[in-house]
C-alpha cells in the first residue's frame, strides 16, 4: 500500500537543489562585492558590511572570500576580514564533517 522504501531520487533532488543554492549564492556575494567596490570608487550607496557577511554566512562565503581576494575589496578592514574568515573556517569545516558522515554512511 504504501511504498516504505526511500525514493532514490530524493537525494538526488536535494544534492541539486543544494548544489544550486550554494552556486546561486555564491554568486550573489561575489556581485554584492563588486557592487560594493564600485560604490566605494564612486562615492556612491555602499552594501552594508552586515549584509555582505549575511551572503557569506548563509552559503556564499566562498564567493565573498574570492571577491575580497580578486577585487581587492576589504582586505584590510577589520574585524570585517576576520568575521568572513571565521565563516568560511566554520563552513569548511562543516563539509568536512558532512563529507565524512557521508563517506560512513556508505
Amino acid at each position: 500500500m504504501w511504498d516504505t522504501q526511500p525514493s532514490r531520487s530524493r537525494p538526488v533532488l536535494f544534492t541539486i537543489f543544494i548544489t544550486l543554492y550554494l552556486v546561486a549564492l555564491n554568486l550573489v556575494a561575489f556581485a554584492a562585492f563588486a557592487w560594493d567596490k564600485r560604490a566605494s570608487i564612486r562615492g556612491d550607496w555602499r552594501v552594508p558590511e552586515d549584509r555582505l557577511l549575511a551572503l557569506a554566512f548563509l552559503g556564499g562565503s566562498i564567493g565573498a572570500k574570492l571577491a575580497q581576494m580578486l577585487l581587492r575589496h576589504k582586505i584590510r578592514k577589520e574585524p570585517f576580514r576576520q568575521q568572513l574568515n571565521g565563516i568560511l573556517a566554520v563552513q569548511v569545516v562543516a563539509m568536512a564533517a558532512l563529507f565524512a558522515v557521508y563517506v560512513a554512511a556508505g
